[in-house]
This record gives C-alpha cells, sequence and structure tokens, in this order.
C-alpha cells in the first residue's frame, strides 16, 4: 500500500512521527519511571491504562520489568552491578547497545524478584502485555493503514526512539557528560536544563539526586515538560504528586546554630556540599597551581581534573590516581584542611547512630574552626551555612 487514509505533506509526517514518539516518551518518564519505579505520583486508573496500552504498542516493554531493571540501577550505580553504568561498562558500550543491556537483564529472574514488586499483576499485564512483538505488530499495521508506506517510516522512528534516547543518551551521556547542580554519590549529569525532547530525562543529576522526587527541574531556568504534563493530569483529578525537590530557603544568619538549623542542613545537604565545593573551587585550584610550580613534574593530571580527583572517596580510585591525590594532600596543608573540612561537613548526616545534640556539637565545632581558618572563601561558606533556613 503506498497511500493511506491520511494524506500529509512532507513535514506533516515529520510532526505526525515526533509527536508520536513524544507521546511514548511521556508515558515512560510518568508512568513507568516516575509512577511505577520510584512511587514519586499516584496516577489514576485512565492515564496509568492508557500509558500501558501505549508502551505496549510502541516499545513491548513489561512494566514489572522496566521498574526493576531501573530500580537496581539506583541500588547499584555506577557498580559492576549497575545493569548499564557506562563507567563501568564504557559509554560506547551503553550508548549503542543500551537496549541489548536492557534485554539481558530482563531475563536476571533474581533482579525481577528483588526489585519489580508493587507493579502491575492483572488479567491485561499477564495475558495481553507481556506478549511484547504483538503490540508493535500491531502498531505498525495501524502506521501502514493510516499513512501508507510513509508508516513503515514512522513506525520505525518510533521503534528506535526509546533505545536510543533512554536506554542510550540518558543512560550513557548522562552519567558521563553535563552539568551537576547536586554533589551526590554517583556520576549523574544533567544533560541540558530543558527537558523537552526526553520528556524531563534530560535533567539526570536532579534525579538522581532526589530519586522520588515527581519534578526533575530544580533551579528556575531548568524546565522539565513532564512535569507540566503531571500538573495538567492533576488539575482535572488524574494525578497527585508526593514529593519534589525540597529548595532551600535563607534568611538571616544565626548567630548561635540550633537543632533547627540542623535539621535543614541535613534536609538540604546535597546542596550544602554542592555549595561548599562551588565557593572553594578557586582555593582549590589556587593550591593546586602552586604545587605545580614547587613539585614541577610531580603532578600529571591538569588542574580541574586534579580538583575533581581530591572530591572523590579514595576507596574508588585507580592506584595512580590515588598516588596523585595522597601527594596533593601531602604537599598542601591548606588542600588537607579543606578536605578534612568536607568530609567533616559530610560527617553530619553520615552518622546515623549519632544523637542529634552530639551532631549539633560537631556542627558548632566546624563552623567555629571555619571562620578561624584564615581562608575567606571557608569563612565566607561558613556564613553562608548559618543562614539556611527552614
Amino acid at each position: 500500500m503506498i497511500f493511506g487514509l491520511i494524506d500529509l505533506p512532507w513535514w506533516g509526517y515529520v510532526v505526525v512521527a515526533l509527536g508520536l514518539t513524544h507521546v511514548t516518551i511521556a508515558s515512560v518518564t510518568i508512568f513507568l519511571h516516575r509512577h511505577q519505579a520510584h512511587r514519586a505520583l499516584e496516577l489514576h486508573a485512565i492515564p496509568s491504562h492508557f500509558f500501558r496500552f501505549w508502551l505496549w504498542l510502541t516499545t513491548g516493554m513489561v512494566t514489572k520489568e522496566w521498574a526493576a531493571i531501573h530500580r537496581k540501577h539506583h541500588a547499584k550505580c555506577e557498580t559492576v552491578d549497575d545493569p548499564h553504568s557506562p563507567q563501568t561498562r564504557g559509554l560506547k558500550k551503553v550508548l549503542w547497545e543500551g537496549a541489548e543491556l536492557y534485554q539481558i537483564e530482563a531475563k536476571n529472574q533474581e533482579t525481577l524478584d528483588r526489585y519489580g514488586h508493587g507493579t502491575p499483576d492483572d488479567w491485561l499485564e499477564r495475558n495481553i502485555y507481556t506478549r511484547n512483538t504483538v503490540g508493535i505488530s500491531l502498531m505498525l499495521v495501524i502506521n501502514l493503514v493510516l499513512f501508507g508506506a510513509l508508516g513503515l517510516t514512522i513506525w520505525a522512528v518510533q521503534m528506535i526512539w526509546i533505545p536510543f534516547f533512554a536506554a542510550g543518551v540518558i543512560n550513557g551521556i548522562g552519567h558521563f557528560w553535563g552539568y551537576r547542580n547536586f554533589n551526590c554519590a554517583d556520576a549523574s549529569r544533567n544533560l541540558v536544563p530543558w527537558g523537552i525532547l526526553i520528556g524531563g530525562e534530560e535533567l539526570h543529576n536532579n534525579h538522581h539526586t532526589f530519586a522520588t522526587s515527581a519534578k526533575l527541574s530544580a533551579r528556575w531556568y531548568e524546565f522539565d515538560i513532564g512535569w507540566m504534563y503531571i500538573r495538567l493530569l492533576q488539575l482535572v483529578g488524574l494525578a497527585n504528586p508526593k514529593k519534589v525537590i525540597p529548595l532551600p530557603r535563607f534568611g538571616e544568619a544565626r548567630v548561635v546554630p540550633d537543632g533547627e538549623m540542623l535539621r535543614v542542613i541535613i534536609t538540604h545537604r546535597y546542596d550544602v556540599m554542592t555549595r561548599y565545593l562551588q565557593t572553594l573551587r578557586q582555593t582549590y585550584q589556587d593550591e593546586i597551581e602552586t604545587l605545580r610550580q614547587k613539585h614541577a613534574g610531580t603532578f600529571q593530571l591538569r588542574t580541574g581534573e586534579l580538583v575533581r580527583l581530591l572530591q572523590k572517596e579514595s576507596d574508588t580510585l585507580p592506584a595512580e590516581q590515588e598516588a596523585q591525590r595522597v601527594a596533593a594532600l601531602a604537599h598542601s596543608e591548606r588542600l588537607a584542611l579543606l578536605e578534612r573540612m568536607r568530609t567533616e561537613l559530610a560527617s553530619l548526616w553520615a552518622r546515623s547512630s549519632t544523637s542529634s545534640d552530639q551532631l549539633l556539637v560537631q556542627l558548632r565545632d566546624w563552623i567555629e574552626r571555619a571562620e578561624q581558618s584564615g581562608i575567606a572563601q571557608l569563612q565566607e561558606f561558613s556564613h553562608r551555612l548559618r543562614c539556611y533556613a527552614a
């Protein structure tokens, strides 16, 4: 069949292809990702069933498999057990073979049993939606009837959209290149501040920092189109977000750090640590440049690379990089102080067995030492720390 029921100019077919793939992207980010994998929002049965049906038609993905693999990715992020980390498998592997990695992990029954709980298990799921090829074959027939021979091209675009952009770009580049709002433990990055093409998933560092947030944008200049759709669904009573990214507030500086200040700092720990690194970055860079002049030939890494190296956990570094890190700290009392202060600050929320009173004593001591350090940027950060408000 050369001609279908619908005749469009060439650009009309492009718009149709982009529109259909965008519905698929919205289904993945709203239903599979935010609703099923992370329980970040509640969805009414109407959109839930639509998303399930549409994903069956356009991807053949099974909800339990997708949710389980994604939950395991968060639980084992950037380790050898991560189903698709470019840090352990290489960017090329994840970018171009992300769909294959998904298929391999989907066959791991242990993953499905451990991480696939709470996903749909009704008659439709067991008897219809687990038959992967039936839906996508039906989609092909529909496209051919509606658009004729060009329907095959539209169908092909639909079939590669999620494997490339979700499994490849987000899981690959989203853990390799981009900017970071938050200094979370993994390598996640925000690709761009405007999450439109991939439904908001471009804001991947925000998501990994606050995985249970229904909203993926965190800064005023960031836009999450998936969140816009959720808000529209909420307006008509079809969705109910549970959590969003907590944004810090600032007020007058506290003269004496108190329990409320401690609680706010722990709540906004990722923002606190990110601001620490941003505020002290120039101090790190100046100190490393001084080291290069005093100890020529000792440090092979560029300044920016060495700064990032210093701020990583030493037990995750290769031996050569660890040697560079140790040498930098051994040759510079100032760098050693900055790193010691950084790890002590992080310990405020890392020690679950320490009482609130003990943590408050540690916080007051940390601030006092920071303000007596003689390092202007550290003193500036300490003052900022006093301004965090509930």
